[in-house]
C-alpha cells in the first residue's frame, strides 16, 4: 500500500514542526525517516500514523485520503521505541490482544499467533511474561503485535533506540530480512545513519521540519544535494567551503610529486577500518580512512611525516 504525504504543515506553538513536506513511500517499500533531533521525522510519521492531524496538507494511503480519518481506521501498525506491553499477559496474549479486541475466533487467534512468533523467531516463548524477555525479544513481541492484524503499512518510531549496539545491530539485520519476506509498506524513524543505510530501500533526510533529500542510501551518499546531506551522511572532511570523503584522500607509499605533504598525529584501529588523523603542511587538520591491510602495508605510525593526494573536493553553492 503506497503513501503519500503532501505539502504538510505542523506548527506547535510558535514552533515550525513541519513545513510544506512531501514525500512518496511505494508499495511494499521499506523507508527510512533520517535526520537530527527536532527534525520533525518523529511528527511527520505519527501524522501519516493518525496520531496528529495536519494544519495544511493531505496524507493518502493507497487510493484513499485519511487526512482526517481517526488512527483505528487507517490499517497501520505501529510500533514505539519504548514499547509498554501488557506485564501480566503471556507473549501469546499480548501478541494475541489486537485480534482479541476485534472479536476474532479464538481458534484463528492461536493460529496467527504460532505464525508471527515464528516469524520473528520468539518460537517457544509463547507463555513468558513481558519480565523474563530480553530487551531484543521485547521488540520483537511488539513487531509481532502490530502485525497481528495485518496492517496496510507498518510505522516504526526508532524502535531500536533504546537498546544496546549489538543487539541493534542484529535487530536491523533482522528488520531487513523480516520485509522481504511480508513486504508490507514500512516507514521507520531513526537519527542512527549507518541504521538507515543498512536497513532503508530509500531515506528521507529531514532537518529543521524540511526534506532536505530523499533517495536510495547510495545516491544520498554519493551525490548529496547539500552541505547538510554531504555532512549527515557517512564520515566528512570539511576544509573551508570545501568536502572530502575520507577514503577517498590517498595515503602514497612515497612521494611522486603529485601529492601534498602530512604529518601523521593519530593511527585509529577500528577493526577492519583504521582511522588516520593526518595535519596538512599548513595547519590544517583532516582524516582519512584505510584498511587494515593497507596502514600494515604503510607502516604508519604516529609522527611519520609522509605525502597524501587529495581528491577534487565538492564545494556547494550557497
Amino acid at each position: 500500500m503506497a503513501i503519500e504525504v503532501r505539502n504538510v504543515g505542523k506548527r506547535f506553538g510558535d514552533f515550525v514542526a513541519l513545513e510544506d513536506v512531501s514525500i512518496r513511500v511505494g508499495d511494499g517499500a521499506l523507508t527510512a525517516l533520517l535526520g537530527p533531533s527536532g527534525s520533525g521525522k518523529s511528527t511527520l510519521l505519527r501524522i501519516i500514523a493518525g496520531l496528529e492531524v495536519p494544519d495544511s496538507g493531505e496524507v493518502v494511503i493507497g487510493d484513499q485520503d485519511v487526512t482526517h480519518d481517526p488512527a483505528r481506521t487507517r490499517g497501520v501498525g505501529f510500533v514505539f521505541q519504548h514499547y509498554a506491553p501488557f506485564k501480566n499477559m503471556t507473549v501469546h496474549d499480548n501478541v494475541g490482544f489486537g485480534l482479541s479486541v476485534r472479536k476474532r475466533p479464538k481458534a484463528e487467534i492461536g493460529e496467527r499467533v504460532a505464525e508471527l512468533l515464528s516469524l520473528v523467531r520468539l518460537d517457544g516463548l509463547a507463555e513468558r511474561y513481558p519480565s523474563q524477555l530480553s530487551g531484543g525479544q521485547l521488540q520483537r513481541m511488539a513487531l509481532a503485535r502490530a502485525l497481528a492484524v495485518q496492517p496496510q503499512v507498518l510505522l516504526l518510531d526508532e524502535p531500536f533506540g533504546a537498546l544496546d549496539a549489538q543487539v541493534r545491530g542484529e535487530l536491523r539485520e533482522w528488520l531487513r530480512r523480516l520485509h522481504d519476506e511480508i513486504h508490507v509498506t514500512t516507514v521507520f524513524v531513526t537519527h542512527d545513519q549507518e541504521e538507515a543505510m543498512e536497513v532503508a530501500e530509500q531515506i528521507v533526510v529531514m532537518n529543521h521540519g524540511r526534506i532536505e533529500q530523499a533517495g536510495s542510501p547510495r545516491d544520498l551518499y554519493e551525490s548529496p544535494t547539500n552541505e547538510f546531506v554531504m555532512s549527515f551522511i557517512g564520515p566528512v572532511n570539511r576544509i573551508g567551503d570545501a568536502f572530502l570523503r575520507p577514503h577517498d584522500i590517498q595515503i602514497l607509499p612515497e612521494s611522486d610529486g603529485s601529492g601534498t605533504e602530512a604529518l601523521i598525529e593519530r593511527v585509529v584501529h577500528l577493526g577492519f577500518e583504521v582511522r588516520v588523523e593526518l595535519k596538512l603542511h599548513d595547519g590544517r587538520d583532516i582524516w582519512a580512512q584505510v584498511t587494515r591491510e593497507e596502514a600494515q602495508q604503510l607502516e604508519l605510525s604516529e609522527g611519520q611525516i609522509l605525502s597524501v593526494r587529495l581528491p577534487a573536493p565538492r564545494v556547494f553553492s550557497s
